[in-house]
């Protein structure tokens, strides 16, 4: 029992470092409406921009103001072929003022914005619950390519920062940086519906071969930064299923609005 302690003494210190818990409480200047002091997200742009709502529980878009009662939209209730996932949860849309700031997480080297969005996850209590059911959390993996071009995964640093702030009863490590491989880049996919992506995502990603027995009938949380169509989630949970997993749910700090 001291063993196991101390262990998680220490994972605790080696995730939570002096620096970071005193950095991350530093003032500065919000960085949607420019308020001083605050932290990168002041609370009242929070508020406003990331108000909770009620959404899908299969793929995250909000639900209609009718449907009291209801956790499943209607398309995904008349969508043919089973559904892959099994939950999803989003912190916010698509939309301003987090397409620019997720654009900078993305493309700007700026990865520090994983606390924030983590943090706005948080506020969502479904996000604990997924996180304390699951056996494996996973992220989005980028191409080898990719990935030394941009020099991180920002759907990892995403799942780093979750752990970090996750409640100490559920901070055990279950996360896999290298559960699902991608094999191979599609074109720029931004004008493609939902069935196109879905084409183009085929065979994209497979299971490492190393993490088969901690997948095979695992509860796998998938996270990723932002879902247009669900394409990309629904491809990537084909590939944990084809590998033996029990269920595969979803995290994703955003989720674009239906048209």
């Amino acid at each position: 029992m001291g063993r196991w302690q101390s262990d998680k003494q220490y994972i605790g210190l080696m995730s939570n470092p002096p620096w970071r818990w005193f950095s991350n409480r530093l003032p500065s200047t919000c960085q949607v409406c420019d308020c001083w002091p605050a932290q990168a997200i002041c609370p009242a742009c929070a508020d406003r921009f990331a108000a909770p709502q009620r959404g899908c529980r299969v793929c995250a878009l909000p639900l209609a103001l009718g449907l009291a009662g209801a956790d499943v939209c209607g398309r995904c209730q008349t969508r043919t072929g089973p559904a892959l996932l099994r939950a999803c949860v989003a912190a916010v849309d698509y939309a301003y003022p987090w397409d620019t700031l997720i654009a900078r997480f993305k493309f700007r080297d700026e990865p520090g914005w994983a606390g924030p969005m983590a943090a706005l996850l948080l506020k969502n209590p479904q996000t604990v619950a997924l996180w304390q059911q699951c056996d494996v959390v996973a992220p989005v993996p980028l191409t080898t390519e990719r990935l030394a071009s941009r020099g991180y995964n920002q759907a990892w640093e995403l799942v780093k920062a979750l752990r970090r702030a996750m409640p100490a009863e559920t901070a055990h490590d279950k996360t896999l940086a290298d559960a699902l491989l991608r094999i191979g880049e599609v074109p720029n996919q931004h004008s493609l519906t939902r069935e196109q992506r879905l084409r183009n995502l085929q065979g994209v990603f497979v299971a490492h071969p190393f993490r088969s027995a901690e997948i095979a009938n695992a509860q796998v949380l998938l996270v990723d930064d932002v879902s247009t169509t669900g394409a990309t989630l629904h491809s990537a949970a084909h590939a944990l299923l084809q590998a033996g997993a029990q269920t595969v749910q979803a995290l994703v700090f955003a989720r674009t609005p239906a048209h």
